[in-house]
């Protein structure tokens, strides 16, 4: 029986090369070192005398072993190497299909995106490359805008596309079937029809979920804690925003055993704000829900002003509206998800499919008070309430 203890020997010898690289170049290595070293053993065959080997026969049967071992330690060598080669010379094109360049909010969360990418070995200018289009806040557009702005990052070749919500999901699935499209912070992707199942998507779209359907009536149950009056409430939405219908099932659900009557008012862009919080006013509603939507984030100050100037007391999802003067936000941290989407780039950059990346939801969560605007509108707020906020704005 042949005795191949020798090999053992021979890789054991280069456990450690001393050089601080990755295990697959560690592993090119020792490669390259065996095949010099069988190279030795075969052109030498005193070499195997030494083992006490004396059978001209046997001998033969091993350098003829050793030469079939090299062959393939050689050709696991050269195909690595091949395959690094290639990686190596791409520079991989992403495609941002994004809501308003010009928002200092919207650019700080692609900052974090941008970062993150980084930190996983995406260098912009190296192996990265980042194609951006936005909406600019043109709401009146978005149905039509958005796929025009995802099909000029299919004619670009990008290989990926990530954005943020259902209604620029919808636009790039328009665009491609094809191109993977991650979502950072996807109200609704099952119910949206945009994935088949949170454990698997299918096709090619995933990302993260931001929940806003499930902590939609926790948002109403805030707001009625705040304002125990209230018994008809507003709810501002779009009905083209995809996620929007069914947030807005899910309120009605839990207004009824909170005996509160849903007043559903549609502002589709800024230009109808004015229209629907007078609209609101003649329906005599006591306070508002503002379902999630980009052009209501670009118009956070004008609508803080609204709720203001027409006494009603509005809740929110995302922080930067009661950082802008709205009463109260309650929804995910948005940040934490652009910094989680830019594993799922990662990931599907290195091979990864679409389909076989389970959607993750949200982990961090935010309620931000706002006393100042509390008091402005004559609230109360009750300490129970502000002993589960995450943050008071004083």
């Amino acid at each position: 029986m042949t005795d191949f203890g020798y090999l053992r020997d021979i890789v054991g010898n280069f456990n450690d090369i001393g050089w601080k690289v990755s295990d697959v170049i560690s592993r090119q290595t020792r490669a390259v070192h065996l095949i010099v070293r069988l190279h030795q053993r075969r052109s030498d065959p005193s070499l195997w005398l030494s083992r006490g080997t004396t059978s001209e026969k046997e001998m033969t049967l091993r350098l003829h072993t050793v030469g079939r071992v090299a062959t393939l330690a050689l050709a696991l060598l050269m195909a690595p190497l091949a395959a690094a080669a290639q990686q190596a010379g791409k520079v991989y094109r992403v495609g941002i299909l994004g809501e308003k360049a010009s928002d200092p909010s919207e650019a700080r969360l692609w900052q974090a995106f941008r970062l993150a990418l980084r930190e996983r070995g995406w260098i912009e200018g190296e192996n990265l490359l980042i194609e951006s289009r936005w909406a600019e806040g043109d709401a009146a557009r978005l149905p039509e805008l958005v796929p025009e702005l995802a099909a000029e990052l299919v004619r670009l070749k990008v290989d990926l596309i990530v954005t943020r919500g259902s209604t620029y999901v919808q636009g790039a699935q328009k665009a491609t079937s094809s191109i993977p499209i991650v979502f950072l912070m996807h109200a609704d992707p099952v119910g949206t029809g945009h994935v088949a199942s949170l454990a698997r998507p299918g096709g090619h779209i995933t990302g993260l979920a931001n929940l806003q359907t499930d902590l939609a009536p926790k948002r109403l149950e805030f707001l009625r804690a705040a304002v125990p009056e209230a018994t008809r409430i507003a709810v501002l939405w779009n009905p083209e925003t995809p996620s929007h219908t069914t947030a807005l099932k899910a309120l009605e659900e839990v207004a009824r055993p909170l005996q509160v009557q849903l007043q559903p008012v549609v502002a589709r862009n800024e230009a109808e704000l004015e229209d629907a919080f007078a609209a609101m006013a003649r329906a005599h509603a006591q306070a508002v829900v503002v379902l999630s939507y980009g052009p209501y984030i670009a118009a956070r100050q004008r609508l803080a002003a609204l709720a203001m100037r027409y006494r009603l007391p509005p809740m929110f999802r995302e922080r930067e509206h009661t950082e802008a003067g709205g009463l109260m936000s309650y929804g995910t941290n948005i940040e934490d998800l652009m910094r989680r989407g830019a594993i799922y780039v990662d990931k599907i950059l290195r091979g990864a499919k679409p389909a076989d990346l389970p959607v993750e939801q949200a982990m961090k969560f935010e309620f931000v008070i706002n006393l100042k605007t509390a008091q402005a509108l004559g609230l109360t707020i009750p300490p129970a309430l502000l002993f589960q906020a995450t943050e008071v704005i004083q």
